[in-house]
């Protein structure tokens, strides 16, 4: 049945795959994917960093560059008005909390320091993903109502065709996870699982005949 946002025309056409693929994983640290820091602890996050693993793997055998971000802080003059700065403020740049968890990360991946919610306020992400020439830019990570869909938006606002990896980003909670995934999906970005984009990219890297 439609909705009204179908009705009004919202997500009617479909973003696609350009002709280079980059992903952006954003935020899958331990901050906020493993240890007692209180952001740490939602089973969707560790579900999304378990099959983003598996994912990603996939994806570097096809060649597809990684870029990888993380947040910390250095004092209040970059933390600023956050409003979790209670949690945060151990965020330091030498903590434990601001390394990339291992389970994703592989030495061949690009790292990237930020401190806002989006990937690209701030950082040389949209300097790096035109470095690599890329037009299509895959982003996962956490959290899907934050940081990720800030990454989202900001992907779109850059011009990438942008691809998000459903089941590779979490959030502190299954329901906050699913509302920003159907809200991205109908303005700014073609959602998929992670066997989709594999799917997808594989087939385009298969040789002609």
């Amino acid at each position: 049945m439609s909705d009204a946002f179908t009705a009004a025309g919202y997500g009617a056409r479909p973003v696609g795959f350009g002709r280079k693929t980059a992903v952006v994983v954003v935020d899958f640290q331990l901050g906020f994917t493993g240890g007692t820091n209180p952001m740490a602890q939602s089973p969707h996050v560790g579900a999304a960093v378990a099959r983003a693993s598996e994912v990603l793997a996939d994806l570097r055998a096809l060649d597809v560059p990684v870029l990888h971000t993380f947040v910390a802080y250095r004092g209040d003059w970059e933390l600023g008005y956050w409003k979790a700065a209670g949690s945060l403020s151990a965020f330091t740049p030498d903590s434990d909390l601001a390394q990339v968890d291992p389970r994703v990360l592989a030495p061949t991946d690009a790292v990237v320091e930020k401190r806002f919610p989006s990937a690209f306020f701030g950082t040389d992400v949209a300097s790096i993903l035109r470095y690599w020439d890329v037009d299509t830019v895959v982003v996962m990570g956490c959290t899907s109502s934050g940081c990720v869909r800030a990454s989202i938006i900001d992907s779109f606002s850059y011009g990438f065709r942008t691809i998000v990896a459903e089941d590779c980003c979490g959030d502190q909670d299954a329901q906050a996870h699913a509302d920003n995934m159907r809200d991205v999906g109908r303005r700014y970005a073609d959602v998929l699982s992670g066997e989709e984009i594999i799917a997808h990219l594989s087939a385009a890297a298969a040789p002609a005949g």
